[in-house]
């Protein structure tokens, strides 16, 4: 890791998984204007998800879903003025790494058009025509 963030897996109905969640509310509905009725979906109860904590605040999440024909990372946050120190990368990273000491080499997300080049540089090619998920221009991405 490159950051003063600690991170760590949380159970989603913890403390920490709340605050993740009301952290993916501020980001993707307050900010992004995603409406409220898609940001939340049924993997949430079985995903993995992580948290990235500076000074024992939630300044960063992810959920990784694990289907058979791979693993699905969504859901990437950071906190507004935490953005640009490394933290989304770091969570996805670990998040990887977690999904790989359990046997998982094929990884897939969908990307907001605008951010496809940090996923490439954590090995992700975007594939497919651009769609529209929440009102915003996304890409499919994978790594296999």
């Amino acid at each position: 890791m490159t950051t003063d963030a600690s991170l760590l897996t949380v159970p989603f109905g913890s403390d920490l998984g709340r605050l993740a969640l009301a952290l993916r509310f501020e980001v993707f509905v307050d900010e992004q204007k995603v409406p409220e009725e898609i940001e939340r979906d049924a993997f949430d109860a079985t995903a993995t998800h992580v948290v990235a904590l500076v000074d024992g605040d939630v300044v960063g999440t992810l959920r990784v879903v694990f289907l058979p024909e791979h693993a699905k990372i969504g859901r990437v946050a950071v906190r507004a003025g935490f953005r640009g120190r490394g933290i989304a990368r770091d969570m996805m990273v670990f998040a990887m790494e977690l999904a790989r000491a359990r046997g998982e080499s094929r990884f897939y997300l969908t990307s907001q058009s605008d951010k496809v080049g940090f996923y490439e540089r954590l090995g992700f090619t975007a594939f497919g025509d651009e769609f529209d998920d929440g009102g915003l221009p996304h890409l499919a991405m994978k790594t296999y």
